[in-house]
C-alpha cells in the first residue's frame, strides 16, 4: 500500500506515490514539473499535428492481428530479486537506440543523484533489430544496464511478428509495431521480422524490490492495450512507482482492449500507488 510524500517544486507541489519504507527524500524530482518546463517531456501539449496522430487514442476495437500469447500475471518459476539495497530502476519498453535512457542518465526523468542509495540500474527492451548495435554499446558502457535487443515487450513469453517502420527516417523509425494495422507499418509494406516477447511482469518481479524507485517508460505502439491490463492484474504492478505511458490507437492492440478498459486498468494501477503523468516520448 503506497502513501504520499509531498515534493515541492518551482510553481508546483505534487504528491509523489511512495511505498512503505521508501526513502521519500531521495525520490527523483517529480517529472510532471519537467513536463511543464522542458521541451523534451510532456503529454501531447505543444506537439505537431503529426505527433498528435502518432499518439492518437482511438476507439476502434477491430484488429486482424492475433496475440502471440495470453496474460501471465505471475509464475512460480520466476526468481525474485534478492537485492537488499534500494536504487532507481529505469525500465524502458521501446528503447530505440537508447535515447530515452540517455535522457534518464542526464536527469531528464528526475535527478539520478537523488536515487535511493545513489544507485541505479536499467532494463532496455527493443524489438527493432535496427537498434541492436547502439543498444549493445550502451550495455557495454554501463555494467548496470541489461539490454534485451530484438525482443518485444509484452505480457507473456512467446514469439511474435514485429513490423518495421521503414518510412520515418527522421523520427527514428518510431512507427514499428507488433500491429499490422499501424499506418506506418502499412506505408512500409508490412515488412516484418520474428522476435521473442518478454513479460513486463517478470521483469519487474526479477529486477526490482519494494524499496526501489521504479520507473517504466512504455512506448510500444499499441501493445500497451495488451500489456497494461495484464500488469494491473499482477502483483508486480505494485512495484512500479511511475509509469511514463505513451498511449496510441486502441486498434493497434491485439486483445480487443477498449479505451474504457484501458482507463480502468490505469485507474487500478493508480489505486495501487502508481503515478501516471501525461507523457509523450520524443523518439528522435
Amino acid at each position: 500500500m503506497a502513501f504520499a510524500v509531498s515534493v515541492v517544486l518551482p510553481l508546483l507541489t505534487v504528491a509523489v506515490p511512495v511505498r512503505p519504507g521508501h526513502p521519500g527524500a531521495l525520490a527523483p524530482i517529480d517529472s510532471l514539473a519537467a513536463d511543464v518546463q522542458s521541451s523534451l517531456r510532456g503529454g501531447v501539449k505543444n506537439v505537431t499535428a503529426e505527433q498528435l496522430v502518432h499518439s492518437f487514442v482511438g476507439s476502434a476495437k477491430s484488429n486482424s492481428d492475433k496475440a502471440p500469447c495470453h496474460c501471465i500475471a505471475a509464475n512460480p518459476s520466476w526468481k525474485p530479486c534478492l537485492r537488499t539495497v534500494p536504487r532507481c530502476v529505469f525500465i524502458d519498453l521501446g528503447a530505440a537506440d537508447g535515447n530515452s535512457f540517455n535522457t534518464f542518465i542526464s536527469n531528464g526523468y528526475g535527478e539520478v543523484g537523488k536515487c535511493p542509495s545513489v544507485q541505479w540500474s536499467a532494463v532496455l527492451v527493443e524489438a527493432n533489430p535496427r537498434f541492436n548495435k547502439p543498444l549493445q554499446a550502451v550495455g557495454q558502457t554501463y555494467g548496470q544496464v541489461s539490454v534485451m535487443s530484438s525482443t518485444a515487450a509484452y505480457m507473456c513469453e512467446g514469439s511474435t511478428s514485429f513490423f518495421l517502420d521503414k518510412v520515418n527516417t527522421e523520427k527514428n523509425f518510431w512507427g514499428s509495431s507488433m500491429s499490422s494495422n499501424h499506418p506506418d507499418v502499412k506505408a512500409s509494406g508490412k515488412q516484418k521480422v520474428t522476435v521473442p516477447t518478454v513479460n513486463l511482469n517478470r521483469i519487474l518481479y526479477e529486477n526490482t524490490i519494494e524499496s526501489d524507485w521504479v520507473m517504466v517508460k512504455m512506448d510500444i505502439e499499441g501493445s500497451e492495450y495488451d500489456v497494461l491490463p495484464c500488469v494491473s492484474k499482477s502483483p508486480s504492478g505494485s512495484l512500479i512507482d511511475r509509469l511514463y505511458l505513451e498511449q496510441h490507437d486502441a486498434a493497434w492492440g491485439m486483445t480487443g482492449t477498449t479505451p474504457a478498459e484501458m482507463e480502468a486498468a490505469k485507474a487500478e494501477l493508480r489505486r495501487r500507488g502508481v503515478d501516471i503523468p501525461p507523457y509523450f516520448s520524443w523518439t528522435l
